[in-house]
């Protein structure tokens, strides 16, 4: 895999460039509900050296009542800055379950206009095995103001997706379990119908990795979107379950030069909870 700053890089790159002065590197993990897994005392016990902890549901909308939806502005960049990340930095991003929830906190750096952030591939299961080094205690930030320009482009709302859906255009392509596509089984989150947004194609999220959770090269990727059904020559939406493992599908479709893409942030957790949009269930 050619290592690539501004989207994903290896294990063995970062080991290399782990003392560089303006490298920042980032713990993303999240993990649903019924993980029985809790991220941040992970971080606490073990993280790569000077690793700082992104806490993906609180550097969030706290105004609205879907799971960690796009932070304001403003609180974006405070706690960036107390974290003493900003301008002139090369972010890299991992998590503790190899390729889930990190891509989601690339995404969210380039919707603020931040180019230089990249995922860690295989992320920290993969940098455990191959015998780098962890620490448990956390870095001391100095304060860094960010720069931050909105790409209003890289996300979408219901009332766009609802409109993509019923004209077919731009595709929406789904990264949840093939299962829960088709409404075949339960949704994690209470209260939600079972199946997907009509129209929409079925890629789930780790059918574009490896066994070690490393993500397939972009020729892979790409057979898998076309297999799927996706034109790869029309624009794509996004979805997941609450939009964190829809930025794995966008991070892959980046990779292979598909630069017009986008991502439903509100997703399933939105979709499946109005009783006013329509769903589908099985494979159409």
């Amino acid at each position: 895999m050619a290592d690539d700053p501004k989207t994903l890089v290896s294990t063995a790159w970062l080991a290399k460039h782990l003392k560089d002065p303006d490298l920042r590197v980032l713990d993303a993990s999240l993990y649903l509900p019924d993980a029985g897994r809790d991220p941040k005392a992970e971080y606490d016990a073990a993280h790569i050296p000077g690793a700082r902890f992104f806490d993906i549901d609180e550097i969030s909308d706290a105004r609205s009542d879907l799971p960690h939806m796009v932070p304001p502005v403003e609180k974006f960049m405070s706690r960036m800055r107390a974290m003493g990340v900003g301008d002139g930095h090369q972010v890299v991003v991992y998590d503790g379950a190899g390729m889930q929830s990190a891509p989601r906190v690339w995404w969210l750096f380039k919707l603020m206009g931040q180019d230089n952030v990249a995922v860690l591939d295989g992320g920290l299961p993969k940098w455990v095995a191959e015998g780098h080094p962890t620490e448990d205690m956390p870095p001391i930030p100095r304060d860094r103001h960010m720069t931050v320009r909105v790409q209003n482009r890289l996300v979408r709302d219901v009332t766009q997706v609802a409109q993509a859906s019923k004209l077919g255009d731009p595709q929406i392509v789904d990264a949840r379990a093939a299962a829960r596509f088709r409404g075949e089984a339960p949704e994690p989150r209470e209260g939600l119908r079972a199946g997907h947004i009509p129209k929409s194609r079925s890629v789930p999220f780790d059918t574009l990795l490896n066994a070690d959770k490393t993500m397939k090269t972009p020729d892979e990727t790409r057979a898998i979107f076309e297999a799927a059904g996706v034109d790869l020559g029309k624009p794509v939406i996004t979805s997941c379950g609450s939009g964190v493992t829809a930025a794995v599908l966008a991070l892959a479709l980046e990779r292979m030069g598909h630069k017009d893409w986008s991502l439903y942030d509100g997703s399933w957790a939105e979709w499946g909870m109005f009783p006013t949009v329509p769903v589908a269930t099985g494979d159409a």
